[in-house]
């Protein structure tokens, strides 16, 4: 009697389409491909918003129907990424995305993912093993043409105060070590202090704080910062600098950072205090965090057996005062016409990034960044 009242309830769930929905579902998956993303430092807005826009994109329609895409967080940690990556590889993964912790401690494993018929593509920092691809800009470029702008402004002489990125990475070395060689060749600048960011404005205010203890801001001409270049302006307004008095900061593309860039007076919604239009003197760059969304998009290419290169170079984002230039709506066609700051209304914290536009990933777009949304069909 049990056995045949099982029998009827498993026949008419059958019939109501429940196992059998079921397991077309998970022949449906299974035809999908595995590809996982690998996250090594996550303590920071950059990070987050790279996940979310390739969340988005793995999620948009095109992708969605292609892809299974599981994340992992590493942590800053070298030997969890590689055990990571093996399981990864042995889970059955065609491609995994990574951010790495380090150029060169992931290429044994990587290589050894490579022999297996697995795509191992880097976002933002780099992979030194011939077999991986690379998505990133020039580091070295972004380096350089923030250290020139400083220099400039500074008319070759002062101090500055140097704060850098997550140590280890190809990133942070790459921008460190090309603004180092700028200053270099100005014999009257010099660096008088200088501690790691970990590329979050917390970290920076954290440090520039310790900094101040010994130094004051009467003793700092220029600010040569990775990340924190808002909070460092913000901490002058606090300590009583006049806003036409901030000092010249080289750093990040923070939409924070790039609101203070505005001209004074430039109406814009749900702009206060620190986070206003003030003029700040300003170079920003970035990272674009778009770069992890692209490389996706390169794994599916090479998925369809299309060649892919394995190094692709972005190009480099790089916003001063005079090429500012807000985003009333957000939109991407707005978006494609140039705009680069967001409405703080919009996108009310400061240290979010604002060069998400890239022509080549219309799938992702100011809703991607923030909540992993992808953009309406085109």
């Amino acid at each position: 009697m049990v056995r045949t009242l099982l029998a009827a309830g498993a026949a008419a769930f059958c019939l109501a389409g429940g196992p059998v929905q079921t397991a077309q579902a998970q022949e449906k998956a299974q035809d999908k491909a595995k590809v996982f993303l690998s996250m090594s430092f996550i303590g920071n807005d950059w990070q987050a918003e790279a996940a979310n826009m390739i969340k988005a994109m793995a999620a948009s329609p095109a992708v969605a129907s292609r892809i299974d895409l599981q994340v992992q967080v590493a942590g800053p940690s070298a030997q969890k990424q590689i055990q990571q990556i093996n399981a990864m590889v042995q889970a059955g993964a065609k491609a995994i995305l990574v951010f790495p912790i380090s150029p060169t401690a992931l290429n044994q494993v990587v290589k050894n993912a490579c022999s297996k018929g697995v795509m191992v593509i880097a976002y933002d920092g780099q992979i030194t093993e011939p077999c991986a691809y690379n998505v990133h800009i020039d580091q070295g470029e972004a380096g350089r043409v923030t250290a020139e702008w400083l220099a400039g402004k500074l008319g070759g002489k002062g101090t500055i105060v140097a704060i850098t990125g997550v140590p280890g990475t190809s990133v942070d070395s790459g921008r460190t070590e090309a603004a180092k060689a700028v200053f270099a060749k100005h014999p009257g600048l010099k660096i008088v202090a200088e501690a790691p960011g970990m590329w979050s404005q917390a970290v920076a205010r954290t440090e520039l704080s310790k900094i101040l203890a010994t130094q004051g801001w009467d003793k700092i001409d220029g600010l040569w910062m990775q990340v924190g270049c808002f909070t460092a302006n913000q901490m002058q307004l606090e300590a009583g600098i006049p806003a036409d008095k901030l000092k010249p900061c080289a750093g990040e593309g923070s939409n924070g950072g790039r609101i203070q860039m505005l001209p004074k007076g430039t109406a814009v919604e749900g702009a206060n205090g620190a986070y206003a239009p003030m003029g700040a003197p300003r170079i920003s760059y970035a990272s674009p965090p778009y770069s992890g969304a692209y490389a996706l998009k390169l794994v599916l290419a090479k998925l369809d057996g299309k060649e892919v290169q394995r190094e692709t170079i972005l190009p480099l984002p790089v916003v001063t005062n005079e090429t500012v230039k807000l985003c009333r709506t957000g939109t991407w066609q707005e978006m494609s016409e140039g705009c680069n700051a967001f409405q703080p209304a919009a996108v009310p914290n400061p240290g979010w990034f604002a060069s998400i536009f890239s022509a080549q990933t219309p799938e992702v777009g100011l809703k991607a960044a923030l909540n992993a949304e992808p953009e309406p069909a085109r």
